[in-house]
């Protein structure tokens, strides 16, 4: 059984996570919690001066919320009823990132599925604020965020890219894997050169990765550092025809890059297929 949960602020691409997650577990049995937090803004409460209209505008979020999560789990329902799939739902007035954690805990969640962006979402970042915050802020489960009017495709290629600066684990790895033999798909490893030799950290590194991977089929590809780490990536993605991206996220590797640059007219990368990050 996997506890799934999907944070919604009933947007388009919220719901399009959602029904990513139904799909990729399609034959697992899983509980999904879909959660929705509300905050007046601090605008807003300076309006609702008296307690009394203070909590009137939290019982009228409530509703909202409540209606709304129930209206999603309809719409996941008559897209497609699946008897191995139970959906709860969770309404709470806190911050997001907060909650998450709190039902990470409360919940034994075992994977997040987040759309990219919300409803007011920038078009021109790589991630929006709150899967920024949640990956940031979540250390010890996977992630899976979705892009925007992306539909769901069979797993065949995976891409990893590593630096080999950190160290491998099995339980870093074993989210990748068991996607891997779920789908029966082959992880493409890319490597960008920075210099011409690895150093021995790095070839222990790798040299436990291809321990990690050997129970699927891999491949790994070293490809020269001609452009910023983004286009070399986004390049490679569509060369080999990827379905996923998977990145372990530390400080300073190549997420956290994608993380802070903004992607406008001056790159090649969009977010396009759906983000793997693998705790570390």
């Amino acid at each position: 059984m996997r506890n799934i949960l999907l944070p919604t602020d009933f947007s388009e691409n919220a719901f399009n996570a959602a029904k990513y997650a139904t799909q990729l577990f399609n034959q697992e049995e899983c509980d999904f919690y879909l959660l929705n937090t509300y905050t007046p803004s601090i605008v807003h409460s300076r309006f609702l001066a008296d307690t009394k209209n203070k909590s009137v505008g939290h019982v009228n979020e409530s509703r909202v919320s409540i209606a709304g999560l129930n209206k999603v789990i309809q719409q996941i329902n008559s897209f497609k009823n699946n008897k191995y799939h139970n959906f709860r739902s969770i309404s709470s007035f806190d911050f997001l990132t907060q909650k998450v954690l709190d039902t990470i805990k409360n919940e034994d969640i075992d994977i997040i599925v987040s759309g990219t962006k919300g409803a007011s979402g920038y078009k021109e970042v790589f991630l929006g604020t709150n899967t920024v915050r949640m990956i940031k802020n979540v250390k010890n489960i996977p992630i899976i965020a979705v892009p925007e009017i992306y539909e769901f495709q069979n797993l065949n290629h995976i891409a990893f890219p590593t630096d080999f600066k950190h160290h491998f684990s099995a339980e870093i790895m074993h989210p990748l894997l068991s996607l891997a033999k779920k789908f029966n798909s082959k992880i493409h490893i890319l490597h960008i050169n920075e210099s011409n030799k690895k150093d021995k950290f790095q070839e222990s590194n790798k040299f436990t990765l291809m321990e990690y991977l050997s129970p699927v089929e891999h491949e790994f590809h070293y490809v020269p550092h001609y452009s910023a780490k983004t286009n070399v990536i986004a390049n490679f993605l569509k060369e080999l025809d990827i379905n996923l991206l998977a990145m372990v996220y530390n400080e300073r590797n190549y997420l956290d890059q994608l993380m802070r640059e903004p992607v406008v007219t001056n790159m090649a990368y969009h977010c396009k297929i759906p983000l793997l990050v693998l705790p570390s």
